[in-house]
C-alpha cells in the first residue's frame, strides 16, 4: 500500500481524535484488569529490551517498518497481530490499552500524539521528540486526555536519583549554583564516515531498499532523501534530520537527577559552541552553557554540558577523587561541597572522598519504585495515578535538551522565551523550534 493511500487511515485518527476525552475514561477504566493490551511500534532495537520487561502484559500488536530488523521481537511474540503502519494498528485494533513507542527520534512525536488521541497510554522512549514544539504539544496533550504517559529514562525510577533529590534538598552541600554535566562518548565514525563521502555530507551512492524495509514509513515527516544503510539502523542519531545527537542520547539521562534535584524549569539563556559543524550530522564534540533563573529559595543555575569530552576536574579535588561514571556524569557545586553521580544517577556520593566516609544520608523521604521503569508506568496505568517520569515532567526536560541542539547550531548566546517559543534576541534560531513536517503528516 503506497503512502498516499493511506489518507484514510489520518481521517479516521482524526475522528478518533474528536472523541479523545471519552475514549482516555475508557481506557483508565480499564485500569483494574489484571494485564494490560499493549501494543508496540519500533521493536527492533531498544523496543525489544522495553518489550522484554513489557511480557507480563497481554502483547496483542507489534509494529515496525523493517520485518528483517525486528524479526527477533516478532518471534517472541508470535500471537501478536504484525503491522508495518501504526496508523493501520490503530485503526484495527479496539483491543489496545497502551503503546510503547521506540522508534527513531523524528517519528516519536506524531506516533505518540496518535497513540494519544486515539485513548491509549503512552511510554515513548527518549528523547521525547525531535524538536522543542512538538515536546510542548505533546505535554499539553497528555494532560488533556488524561492517558498515562512515561518517557524512557530509566534512571528516573532508581535508587540513585532519589537520593541525589533527597541530598541536595536536604541541603547536604548547601547552595548550588553551578552544575557540569558530561558523556565522553562520541558517534563517530557512526553516520559520519562509512563511506567515501567527507565528514557532513550525504552518501552518494543509492543501493536499493530492501525488501523488508518501508523507506517511505521510516522516513514519516522527515525531508525525503535516498534510502542508505548509513541512516538505518542505529546511525540514524548522528543526523540532524532523524536523531538528537548525544544531547538527546545521553544527555536525556544524565540532565534528569538535575533538573528534578534543583525542580529546573525554563532556562533565560543558552549559549553553545561545536566541532566539526554542518547542516547534515551533529557534531563530534560540543559545549552548551544554560542559564536558570532562581526557583523560590534556590538560586540561580548555570548547567554547563560536555558533549564529546569530560567535564574538567576542579582544582579542589584530587584525581583520586573520581567524576560521575567512565562515560558521563555529573558534577553538582555547592556552597558546601561536591556531589557526583553517574549517567542515570546512579551512585552518587559526595567529594572529596573523605567527606563520603563520614557521610549520614538524610532519612529516605520519597516513594521508591518497586521494579523497573516500566513497571512504574504500568502500575500508575492501573492504579489511576501519574508515573514519574509522564509528559508534564519529560516534556520540558525534553525541551531543555533540544535548546542546547539549536545553541550548537548557531554558535552563540539565545535568549529564550518560554511562553512565545522563541529566541528574542536572534530570529534566525526560530525555525529550529519547529521542523517543518513533509506533506502528509501533522500532530
Amino acid at each position: 500500500m503506497g503512502f498516499m493511500s493511506r489518507r484514510g487511515f489520518l481521517s479516521r485518527s482524526a475522528l478518533a481524535g474528536a472523541a479523545a476525552l471519552g475514549v482516555a475514561r475508557v481506557a483508565r477504566a480499564q485500569a483494574s484488569v489484571e494485564k494490560l493490551n499493549i501494543a508496540a511500534v519500533g521493536i527492533g532495537g531498544m523496543g525489544s529490551s522495553n518489550l522484554r520487561n513489557l511480557a507480563g502484559e497481554n502483547i496483542v500488536a507489534l509494529c515496525d517498518v523493517d520485518s528483517t530488523y525486528a524479526a527477533k521481537a516478532f518471534e517472541a511474540f508470535p500471537e501478536a497481530k504484525r503491522y508495518k503502519d501504526y496508523r493501520e494498528m490503530l485503526a484495527a485494533q479496539n483491543d489496545i490499552d497502551a503503546v510503547l513507542i521506540a522508534t527513531p527520534d523524528h517519528t516519536h512525536a506524531v506516533i505518540a500524539m496518535a497513540c494519544m488521541k486515539a485513548g491509549k497510554h503512552v511510554y515513548c522512549q527518549k528523547p521525547l521528540t525531535h524538536d522543542i514544539y512538538e515536546s510542548r504539544r505533546l505535554a499539553e496533550t497528555a494532560k488533556e486526555t488524561g492517558v498515562v504517559t512515561q518517557m524512557g529514562i530509566q534512571g528516573h525510577s532508581g535508587e540513585g536519583i532519589r537520593q541525589v533529590r533527597e541530598w541536595i534538598q536536604a541541603g547536604v552541600i548547601g547552595e548550588v549554583r553551578e552544575v557540569d554535566a558530561w558523556c565522553s562518548l562520541t558517534y563517530y565514525p557512526w553516520g559520519h564516515a562509512n563511506w567515501s563521502s567527507p565528514l557532513g555530507t550525504r552518501p552518494s551512492e543509492t543501493p536499493p531498499v530492501p525488501e523488508t524495509l518501508d523507506w517511505n514509513l521510516w522516513l514519516g515527516p522527515a525531508p525525503e532523501r535516498p534510502y542508505h544503510p548509513c541512516y538505518h539502523p542505529l546511525t540514524w542519531r548522528s543526523w540532524w534530520d532523524f536523531g538528537c545527537g548525544m544531547m538527546g542520547d545521553r544527555g536525556a539521562h544524565t540532565f534528569d537527577p538535575i533538573f528534578w534535584a534543583l525542580d529546573l524549569g525554563h532556562p533565560t539563556s543558552v549559549d553553545g559552541s561545536a566541532t566539526d559543524l554542518n547542516s547534515e550530522t551533529h557534531p563530534i564534540a560540543c559545549i552548551v552553557r544554560y542559564e536558570f533563573p532562581a526557583r523560590g529559595a534556590m538560586p540561580p543555575v548555570t548547567l554547563t554540558w560536555y558533549d564529546g569530552v569530560r567535564a574538567p576536574r576542579p582544582k579542589e579535588l584530587s584525581k583520586d577523587d573520581e567524576l560521575g561514571h567512565p562515560e558521563g556524569g555529573t558534577l553538582f557545586k555547592g556552597s558546601e561541597g561536591f556531589l557526583t553521580c553517574g549517567v542515570y544517577g546512579e551512585n552518587p556520593r559526595l567529594l572529596p572522598a573523605s567527606r563520603m566516609k563520614e557521610f549520614t544520608p538524610p532519612a529516605p523521604s520519597l516513594p521508591r519504585v518497586q521494579g523497573k521503569h516500566e513497571d512504574d508506568w504500568l502500575n500508575a496505568i492501573k492504579n489511576g495515578t501519574k508515573a514519574g517520569a509522564d509528559f508534564s515532567y519529560s516534556g520540558p526536560l525534553t525541551e531543555v535538551c533540544l535548546l542546547g541542539n539549536v545553541a550548537k547550531r548557531m554558535g552563540t548566546k539565545l535568549e529564550w522565551d518560554p511562553v512565545g517559543m522563541k529566541f528574542p534576541n536572534m530570529a534566525e534560531a526560530d525555525p529550529f523550534v519547529k521542523t517543518v513536517y513533509r506533506e502528509g503528516w501533522s500532530l
